[in-house]
């Protein structure tokens, strides 16, 4: 499925991204209360599987495991994608799955404010979507369940989409109480097959550029290569779109950093499907990459909350 690691070219699309917002970003307030570099729409990212995994380089995404750390970040990123897939909306059903950094968006006081338990993200939440979608009958809609089926019975269709969007649990006004601790920000999935190649095109509502994008990066990435094997087909190439990029202020030293580093080639990722029954069997421990070799971490990179 990849070449090998001499034959892959450098990439250098996340850069071009971090230096895009910097140069043609507009200086905007957000609801986070830190300002931020805003572009609207830029260029999107196009990762052929052949050229490498989409991990970038230009910061450890695979840092040593450690108390405060349990589970590496990109293994976190894969295990919160399983989690959303199979329903889980709690801060302890993710954790399950490997995942610990939703800790900041479920305290009490955040879930007190939208009539939610501690801990719970809300049903207007990715896994609520994905997985137990809401439907006029008054049952649920397994989203990616549905597709896969959809898929392998009728693989040229144009309309194998997926949205964690429910509405009417995420709009706001007089009268109005959000039932979501974060509107989500990813996941409306485009998938397309052509000669057997499956494309997932992902959709970003609002990117976190120099924190959330790159874990956003592997967990599609990854998806793809989950959802290729449920369907039969060949994981070929990740697109990532985006409405609303941004770099926080306080972020630009990071990014600045992350700029002057040299683009080098793209990881290996490697998926272990011995004990996969069906899609809903993947966790991120199936996974192992290879061939990584980044730049150093940068600590401390600053988190809106």
């Amino acid at each position: 499925m990849m070449k090998p690691l001499a034959e892959r070219t450098p990439d250098a699309q996340y850069q071009r991204l971090l230096r895009d917002i910097l140069e043609r970003g507009e200086r905007t307030n957000s609801q986070q209360g830190v300002d931020a570099l805003t572009l609207i729409g830029p260029n999107p990212l196009h990762f052929r599987f052949e050229n490498g995994f989409p991990i970038i380089n230009e910061r450890n995404m695979a840092p040593k495991e450690s108390e405060r750390l349990p589970v590496t970040i990109w293994r976190q990123a894969i295990g919160e994608i399983c989690a959303f897939a199979n329903g889980v909306r709690t801060q302890k059903g993710l954790e399950e799955f490997g995942c610990t950094w939703w800790e900041s968006w479920v305290t009490p006081e955040k879930c007190a404010k939208r009539g939610l338990e501690a801990g719970d993200l809300g049903p207007g939440s990715y896994g609520a979507a994905f997985h137990d979608f809401p439907t006029s009958e008054g049952g649920t809609y397994n989203q990616f369940q549905n597709i896969i089926e959809q898929i392998r019975e009728f693989p040229h269709l144009r309309t194998h989409f997926i949205s964690p969007w429910i509405p009417q649990y995420i709009i706001r006004g007089t009268g109005k109480q959000q039932k979501v601790v974060v509107a989500p920000c990813h996941g409306w999935i485009h998938l397309r097959v052509l000669d057997n190649k499956l494309t997932l095109h992902m959709f970003q509502r609002s990117a976190d550029v120099p924190v959330g994008v790159p874990s956003n990066m592997v967990q599609y990435g990854a998806l793809l290569m989950m959802l290729a094997h449920a369907t039969g087909t060949e994981p070929y190439e990740y697109v990532h779109s985006f409405s609303d990029a941004h770099i926080y202020v306080d972020q630009i030293p990071a990014v600045e950093t992350m700029l002057s580093r040299e683009p080098k080639p793209l990881a290996t990722m490697k998926m272990d499907t011995s004990n996969i029954k069906d899609f809903f069997d993947f966790r991120h421990t199936n996974f192992q990459i290879e061939d990584y070799d980044p730049h150093p971490g940068i600590k401390g990179i600053p988190v809106a909350i």
